[in-house]
């Protein structure tokens, strides 16, 4: 049995832009997806922005439950990530960055749609007509219209959707279980030296520049993607969490192989430079591998040589004081972006630790660290065990057996749904 396919304009009933709004800090304003609210397919509601309006302005843009928000203006290889609203919060806004997408139910399930607009398929798609600018690319919403995505009946769209919900539930226990994980360490530098604001403000310590401590700001490079290139790590190669982050590694020519900017194992590497929001994630330099990697002008690495302190300590320290934003008390401001110069770093007074407390952390950042990348390996096979079935799910494949056992019905709900759409040929 052959599936029709369809354009997305013939099973959505809205694809919208979003709202060009000034976003807010201030909690009291509308609540707004943004680009970093998108996770694993959902929208995650710790990454909530706010808008400068209040409830009940702009209603009509409120999204709806079973909506999907679709980013479309972004770095190339994140145009077309994806999220499904669930109704919460609500009322809910999406940024212009973001496209709504509101399925037409009587054709097609907006789960069904999320799980296809994930797939590898679309993804290819979408490629021939993504329009590429310096910093950035888009996709149009006339474009993204004529893409075709297959359509089964809607009972077996249903049979699809229960398969890769079974299938991603696993993921997002362990994206769960991770995200417990990442507050043991937080918890553990509160437990054992205090609040971490309160300890560099209190004007006690010693400033980072009277430590052994050797700075060295990286180097910027236009040229990227060079097969067979030196890894250069970037902005986005730091977490959350203040842990590396290996999924997109840019490399850039073998000329730019200078000693200085070679990384080694226990570097600390700090984000001088980004938005006021971004500024002064920090994270401990473990390589992956054996190769040789560098790192941009957006980042400082620090390389401890002092034995009152050690990395991990300096790590956790600067990453606790990102999550709490010191770092845009000390920054220098442009209109996009911030600074955290070396002398505004070396100036901050960093707390020294008893000997056997700090040994004690470090043992269990280390141990915290060799934990977290066991969870990513077995998060890695989970996903691309996930991948499979998701492309897999788009063939037919995974729901032969079912549908053999639902042939008459199915053979119905085609034939009607051949009616609806015009479809000559199913």
């Amino acid at each position: 049995m052959k599936w029709p396919h369809v354009t997305l304009e013939n099973v959505t009933v809205l694809i919208r832009n979003g709202l060009s709004i000034k976003q807010s800090s201030d909690a009291g304003g509308l609540p707004i997806t943004r680009i970093e609210t998108i996770s694993n397919g959902f929208i995650d509601p710790n990454r909530i922005g706010y808008a400068g309006i209040k409830e009940g302005e702009k209603s009509e843009w409120y999204l709806k439950l079973g909506d999907i928000v679709l980013s479309h203006i972004n770095s190339e290889e994140r145009i077309g990530n994806c999220a499904l609203y669930e109704g919460k919060p609500y009322p809910l806004v999406h940024g212009m960055n973001l496209l709504c997408l509101r399925a037409n139910q009587d054709r097609i399930l907006p789960k069904y749609l999320l799980y296809f607009l994930r797939t590898k398929q679309f993804h290819q798609s979408i490629k021939p007509i993504i329009k590429r600018a310096v910093n950035q690319a888009s996709i149009s919403i006339s474009n993204l219209k004529d893409i075709r995505t297959p359509l089964p009946p809607l009972s077996e769209q249903g049979r699809v959707v229960e398969i890769l919900d079974q299938a991603d539930a696993l993921r997002k226990k362990r994206a769960e279980a991770d995200a417990k994980a990442a507050r043991i360490l937080p918890a553990l530098f509160y437990k054992m030296f205090g609040d971490p604001l309160a300890l560099v403000t209190s004007g006690d310590g010693i400033p980072l520049g009277d430590l052994n401590v050797d700075l060295q700001n990286g180097f910027a490079c236009g040229e990227k993607d060079v097969e067979g290139g030196i890894p250069h790590l970037r902005m986005n190669n730091i977490d959350d969490a203040g842990v590396l982050n290996f999924e997109l590694i840019r490399t850039v020519p073998l000329d730019r192989d200078v000693e200085r900017y070679r990384l080694v194992k226990g570097d600390v590497l700090f984000m001088g430079t980004n938005s006021e929001d971004k500024i002064g994630k920090t994270c401990l330099f473990l390589p992956p591998d054996d190769r040789t990697y560098l790192f941009s002008n957006h980042l400082t690495r620090l390389r401890v040589s002092d034995s009152r302190i050690t990395p991990e300590y300096l790590a956790g320290l600067l990453h606790l004081l990102w999550s709490k934003r010191f770092f845009p008390s000390i920054a220098k401001r442009w209109v996009n972006q911030s600074t955290v110069s070396q002398s505004a770093l070396t100036a901050l007074r960093v707390p020294l630790p008893a000997e056997r407390s700090l040994q004690v952390f470090t043992t269990a950042f280390q141990n915290l660290l060799s934990l977290r990348a066991q969870r990513v390996r077995s998060g890695q096979i989970l996903d691309q065990s996930f991948a499979i079935l998701l492309n897999r799910a788009f063939t037919g494949d995974l729901t032969a057996k079912w549908r053999e056992a639902h042939m008459k019905e199915l053979l119905q709900e085609m034939e009607q749904q051949a009616k609806e759409l015009k479809i000559d040929d199913c």
